[in-house]
């Protein structure tokens, strides 16, 4: 049977459900969480994502799945996991803009965390290849405060988006597997596609194991 693991290395379990929740509209099976035993609820600052990339790096994966997202948009640790597993690693930051490229239109990013500007960008560039990326637009406001309120996080984004859509981009990311879920009550109020991250490498995945079954 398939079984396919999705890793938060944020260390909130409720976060980890919804992305669970989002990723099984797009895999075979419904994908086992795993929620990152230390360190923040969200992942804000690049120390708590140098980290967080070591906690992945040295996870102890049970069983012995098909496939892995780790479901941060940094992809903290993502590469070093899938250097010890036999099965593929996909971080959602780098599916995202996989997804991004392959549209050939321009896009951004929007999201909560200033901190990460320079990580997010980096990662986005390397995977996009020659699309234009025209940065990060960021929600106004502290990430931790406004990912307590749902009405806050989405008015947040969507002036993020808005910005994004004004400065050239054709589709925008949204740049957080825990704002999967904010992605989605966006999708129809947004100028622009919205590329939620979760659901990229769920679809990456899916792909990647019809592939093998081929």
């Amino acid at each position: 049977m398939t079984e396919i693991r999705l890793m938060n290395p944020n260390s909130d379990p409720v976060v980890t459900a919804s992305m669970c929740e989002i990723a099984a509209r797009a895999l075979p099976v419904a994908p086992i969480g795993w929620t990152a035993p230390a360190g923040p609820p969200l992942i804000v600052t690049p120390e708590a994502l140098a980290r967080a990339a070591e906690g992945i790096a040295a996870a102890e994966v049970p069983g012995r799945p098909d496939a892995v997202i780790v479901a941060a948009f940094g992809d903290p640790g993502a590469e070093a996991l899938a250097a010890r597993l036999a099965c593929p690693v996909i971080g959602i930051g780098a599916a995202a803009a996989r997804v991004a490229a392959r549209s050939g239109l321009p896009f951004a990013v929007a999201t909560t965390t200033p901190g990460l500007e320079a990580q997010i960008d980096a990662l986005m560039r390397r995977h996009a290849g020659t699309v234009p990326y025209l940065g990060c637009c960021f929600a106004a406001g502290d990430p931790v405060a406004l990912m307590r309120s749902a009405a806050k996080l989405d008015a947040g984004l969507l002036g993020a988006i808005v910005e994004a859509h004004a400065a050239g981009a054709a589709q925008v990311v949204i740049g957080g597997g825990p704002l999967g879920a904010a992605a989605e009550r966006l999708r129809d109020r947004a100028p622009v596609p919205l590329l939620n991250p979760v659901l990229c490498a769920a679809r990456e995945v899916a792909a990647l194991l019809g592939a093998q079954h081929v």
